[in-house]
């Protein structure tokens, strides 16, 4: 297969098992001891991988750069979804993260982007604040989700690189696992000064599960990035908005109305524009 069709197929399907990781912890009963149990569960899955893979040399400033980054962003994120409903709060941050992605990686770093490339992700970004759009948010969580958005940007830039820089995609896949796990255990046991490890009882079942597949979601969108541009294959990731609109509605509840139908016609077609450039 063409590496970049690979690539963008790649790209498809990790946004979708995203969704579901992002449903998983939305759903816990503590987000934060729930998004602690995902990543720390991911990092003890990859150890075994860690062992066998070589050293990520050329990429430890990446790896320390992400891990940074990712602590802001989860932090971020356990805010937002804290502060607002689901189907308000994916929306913009996932919204947001496309547009700035392409903003750093095409307009300052110089990847390129075809015509069509560049209006796929706009399509897809602007159609994802439109699903937002009605839904309440108030400000506090609209200042996370947005914040959340931003460091999405960040991390995706940077990973992007830094799969490109390590021996093997598969070594710096492993230990940007290992190293967000322990950073995010860390942080969040500081920050509820210890209360994440007592309450870990509840939802370690689902939350486990829920790290087994970030590793399949950012480890398929990782090893993409090793294949192709970074702006356009982040942009087709959001394609898993679809997959986070059905649960939203099937498990969830909530209601489908016109304004969604539209956006989420708009998303294909910012697919398509992607695929086609």
């Amino acid at each position: 297969m063409n590496p970049i069709a690979l690539a963008s197929a790649l790209m498809i399907v990790s946004g979708s098992a995203h969704a579901v990781v992002n449903a998983i912890v939305k759903g816990g009963r503590d987000k934060m001891t729930a998004r602690a149990i995902t990543d720390g569960s991911s990092a003890l899955l990859v150890v075994p991988a860690v062992l066998m893979v070589p050293l990520p040399t050329g990429a430890w400033g990446w790896l320390v750069a992400s891990a940074a980054i990712h602590a802001v962003y989860l932090y971020a994120l356990i805010r937002a979804y804290q502060a607002a409903d689901f189907s308000a709060a994916y929306p913009v941050l996932r919204g947001t993260a496309p547009l700035l992605t392409a903003i750093v990686a095409i307009g300052l770093l110089g990847e390129g982007g075809s015509a069509a490339e560049i209006a796929g992700i706009a399509l897809i970004g602007g159609s994802m604040f439109v699903l937002a759009i009605g839904r309440h948010i108030a400000r506090d969580a609209l200042g996370w989700s947005l914040l959340t958005g931003a460091t999405i940007a960040c991390y995706t830039v940077v990973d992007a690189h830094g799969v490109r820089a390590a021996p093997s995609p598969l070594s710096y896949i492993a230990w940007v696992f290992l190293t967000m796990g322990i950073t995010v255990v860390a942080m969040f046991g500081l920050v509820s000064r210890g209360r994440i490890f007592a309450s870990a009882i509840h939802d370690w079942k689902a939350c486990t599960f829920a790290g087994a597949l970030s590793i399949v979601t950012y480890g398929l969108a990782l090893y993409a990035f090793s294949l192709g541009p970074t702006a356009p294959l982040a942009a087709l990731r959001e394609s898993g908005m679809l997959t986070a609109l059905a649960i939203a509605v099937f498990v969830m509840g909530e209601r489908v109305t016109l304004q969604r139908g539209v956006a989420v016609i708009a998303i294909l077609g910012g697919v398509a524009l992607i695929l086609i450039g």
